[in-house]
């Protein structure tokens, strides 16, 4: 299979997500943002095992996938913390602390890979959770990037349009 197959660069778009989730880790996030990294880096496993291989290979082999029941999980941490930060009145600029920097990016690197997922889609039939898992957890990330750097009492820095 060429690298630049869109199956390929589907499932390398979401390991690097995870690669990345591990450096968050290693810049030593608040407790409850590392415990919440590490369900994740889980499941985006299970999403990489159902991407690198077409359902119509897959005979007898049983993988992981993910359910509804993981974009639930998701769901519940975004209403969590946003009921703990304050309401967006501008766009903010991502930064802050190390771990929320790297929450930012990895926020952007999960939008590239739904966005190969979905090329990756057009022409395969994907798993019917990878789409809506992928896009609750970019939302996760930019949520969890707010959290932590309000736990860390780091101030937020909003984009001047006028500048």
């Amino acid at each position: 299979m060429p690298k630049d197959d869109l199956r390929v660069v589907a499932y390398g778009d979401v390991d690097e997500l995870n690669s990345l989730l591990g450096v968050v880790l290693a810049c030593d996030p608040v407790e409850e943002v590392g415990e919440i990294l590490g369900t994740i880096q889980n499941d985006l496993f299970h999403l990489g095992s159902e991407l690198c291989m077409p359902e119509e290979e897959r005979g007898e082999i049983e993988i992981p996938t993910l359910e509804p029941r993981h974009i639930e999980l998701l769901e519940s941490w975004i209403d969590r913390w946003l009921d703990q930060l304050l309401a967006l009145e501008n766009f903010i600029l991502p930064g802050g602390g190390a771990a929320a920097a790297n929450l930012h990016l990895a926020r952007t690197v999960c939008r590239r890979a739904e966005r190969a997922v979905v090329k990756l889609g057009r022409d395969e039939k994907i798993g019917e959770c990878a789409l809506r898992y992928l896009n609750r957890l970019s939302d996760l990330l930019f949520v969890m990037a707010r959290w932590e750097n309000r736990q860390r009492g780091r101030e937020e820095t909003t984009w001047d349009s006028r500048v």
